[in-house]
């Protein structure tokens, strides 16, 4: 039997919150609307901020040798 997921993915979230910030952006929306919308954002907002501190978590414990974080390069554009 398979877990389902209690969180939805960050990519999901990340998706759903560039959605819900340009509906807000273009002005269409009521006050009432506005504001839920801006509410369902700051949920979203949240959900992302958790699944990237987890990821910084597990890449931390990833990198750490014999108790010592230990540095790693990290290149962001390889292209660069």
């Amino acid at each position: 039997m398979a877990r389902k997921k209690a969180v939805p993915d960050f990519e999901h979230s990340l998706a759903e919150l560039q959605t819900l910030v340009e509906r807000l952006e273009s002005g269409e929306l009521s006050l009432e609307d506005s504001l839920t919308a801006f509410e369902q954002g700051i949920g979203l907002t949240r959900e992302c901020q958790a699944a990237l501190a987890q990821a910084e978590q597990k890449v931390q414990i990833l990198l750490e040798r014999d108790g010592e974080l230990q540095p790693a390069p990290f290149d962001a554009d390889p292209n660069a």
